[in-house]
């Protein structure tokens, strides 16, 4: 019984330590693009389906299902679940954003998820990821001087 007392006794004195030690751990790192993660060969792939209004039109659906929360309606990266989470979402509208980027490594994104971006994963077929990656390359806003240049 005394054993037990004295256990119990010591129980008492650590637990009130145990926060304050938690509460000094260092915080975790902050997420880094993961894009070095991508496989060559999931980069490389080209895309098989051609951009056409058939495959914006589908693609434009899982938009607005799952992805306007955080990259907004028109892909500016201000959809109302990034602003309520604090989240720093890429502006798709912009051309320098994707301009590195391949569809294989887009479609590879959309696939596995990047960062906070959860994975579509199996929920969309093959297909349609692909005309996800068309829909993301077509919310590039042209710039007003890029159609007096091609006349």
């Amino acid at each position: 019984m005394t054993r037990f007392t004295l256990v119990l006794h010591a129980l008492f004195l650590i637990a009130p330590a145990l926060p304050a030690q938690q509460a000094q751990t260092p915080a975790a790192p902050a997420k880094t693009p993961s894009y070095a993660a991508i496989p060559v060969t999931a980069a490389r792939e080209p895309n098989p389906v051609k951009s056409s209004p058939e495959s914006l039109a589908r693609a434009k659906k899982w938009w607005t299902l799952d992805c306007v929360m955080c990259h907004g309606k028109d892909g500016d990266g201000k959809g109302e679940t990034a602003k309520d989470m604090k989240l720093t979402v890429s502006d798709f509208t912009n051309p320098a954003t994707l301009k590195d980027r391949t569809d294989g490594e887009l479609f590879y994104i959309i696939k596995t998820g990047h960062q906070d971006m959860p994975p579509e994963g199996q929920r969309v077929k093959v297909e349609e990821n692909w005309d996800l990656v068309n829909y993301v390359r077509s919310l590039v806003k042209k710039a007003p001087d890029a159609d007096q240049k091609t006349q």
